[in-house]
């Protein structure tokens, strides 16, 4: 297995290097272009100025340094307010603005570029980025996990399907009786220059170790399959086959993507880290199509896996097929609320700005496959009303990584609390503070009261 610190490229590292790239856009020094190719060229991922389409560059406390590419101008409007404009980045066709912007919480941009707008889902939705909280950062003197080479597993449930995935291990997990596990659904995010402007798991879930509030474990960082038997011959507008195999395996309410994950997936994993078998010390993570995969893989194995991370998860009629008798992911705040309770811990989390019918662009059918905050309420409401061990954060950011990436370090310290390595098995009850809540919480921002 070879180990993170023996690549040129860390995430902790890059991200000590921030401040000098937040100080050369503080100057609009001509380094900044040098600088952004060190921090982000992992050598595993795209050229690095491509990653200027994800909009934020750099976070570093209440520096918010913003990327684009454009060959006339470019703009970006926060949170609601006047497009502000950028500066060109010399010799290149990337430009960029530093802001000093509030911690704590999401904020939403619209990139202009060439006086158009370039929200996500054809224009219209606002990109959003997560003012990460103090443990999102290298904490002093926390050790660091190791990264594996990329591996690849082949699939009989997915007709030969290949999956990529990345193993990463924090310090200290026991090798002898086994690790606890977290599998966290489109993997590649999580490495390198991804992860770094994404949820940064690594430096999370290292300073959290350290601080003795999660166990250490070992995260499967697992991307969905590619190529076999599976792919649909019909691809909708947009999609590629990679797209297609991904929402049939994250998307359909079935067990077949759990199999695949306890059948074909950890028993290559085990090659090479022990890992333990109960599912108590096992959690699934996931967004959008990740999402409802995170939660049905504990549905229907919770005595596999009994903690999901759920975030602007997919509960709509993406895999919606009644000619072949298949219900879409919008059956499960009913299934929860009519089937016997699973002893499951949930984080689900979403936001006002996520994907529903606001433009005649339909991208791969989502459009027409439901409306992704109404159906997290409901999905919300439905386990409120069963009394599970859940937890809803409902904030204002659109369909990206943004409210998973500010909420992280809760996320995970809430998912694993109490947790003893002693035990296999824990009945999750939902919290007192919780009961003693109102049923139907969801303030609606966006529509004016009569």
């Amino acid at each position: 297995m070879t180990g993170d610190a023996l690549r040129p490229w860390t995430e902790q590292a890059a991200l000590g290097m921030f401040p000098a790239l937040i100080e050369a856009a503080r100057r609009g020094s001509a380094d900044i272009g040098r600088l952004l190719t060190a921090i982000l060229d992992d050598g595993l991922n795209a050229p690095p100025m491509l990653l200027a389409r994800f909009g934020p560059v750099a976070v570093w406390g209440q520096e918010f340094l913003f990327l684009l590419e454009a060959d006339q101008s470019a703009a970006v409007a926060i949170d609601g307010g006047p497009p502000l404009p950028m500066a060109r980045i010399e010799g290149t066709r990337f430009w960029y603005r530093l802001e000093t912007l509030r911690l704590g919480t999401t904020h939403n941009l619209m990139p202009i570029v060439d006086g158009q707008s370039q929200g996500g889902f054809g224009g219209s939705m606002p990109r959003s980025v997560a003012g990460y909280n103090p443990e999102s950062y290298p904490l002093p003197g926390a050790p660091h996990g190791t990264l594996s080479d990329k591996r690849t597993v082949t699939s009989r449930i997915y007709g030969g399907a290949t999956a990529d995935y990345w193993i990463y291990t924090n310090p200290g997990i026991d090798t002898a009786r086994g690790a606890p596990v977290t599998v966290w659904l489109d993997g590649r995010s999580h490495v390198g220059s991804f992860g770094l402007l994404g949820v940064r798991l690594q430096t999370v879930t290292d300073n959290l170790v350290h601080r003795g509030l999660i166990p250490p474990m070992v995260h499967v960082l697992l991307q969905p399959g590619t190529g076999g038997s599976r792919v649909p011959s019909r691809l909708l507008a947009g999609q590629t086959p990679e797209h297609a195999l991904r929402s049939v395996q994250f998307d359909t309410v079935s067990d077949e993507f759990g199999r695949h994950v306890l059948t074909e997936v950890l028993p290559d994993v085990e090659a090479v880290v022990k890992l333990r078998q109960d599912g108590y010390s096992r959690a699934i993570a996931g967004e959008s199509s990740g999402g409802i995969a995170a939660f049905k893989t504990c549905w229907f194995a919770p005595d596999q896996f009994s903690r999901a991370i759920s975030t602007i998860a997919s509960y709509t009629a993406l895999q919606w097929h009644p000619d072949q008798h298949l219900d879409g992911g919008y059956i499960f705040p009913f299934l929860v609320r009519r089937e016997p309770r699973r002893n499951i811990r949930v984080w689900l989390s979403d936001g006002i700005e996520d994907i529903d019918v606001e433009s005649s662009v339909d991208l791969m059918g989502v459009y027409e496959a439901g409306s992704w905050p109404l159906s997290n309420i409901q999905m919300a409401q439905s386990l409120k009303t069963r009394l599970y061990d859940f937890h809803f954060r409902y904030g204002t950011a659109s369909h990206n990584s943004a409210q998973y990436a500010l909420d992280l370090p809760e996320t995970l310290r809430w998912l694993w609390r109490g947790y003893d390595p002693s035990t296999t098995f824990e009945t999750y009850e939902q919290e007192a503070s919780e009961r003693a809540k109102p049923l139907y919480r969801v303030q609606i921002a966006n529509r004016d009261a009569w």
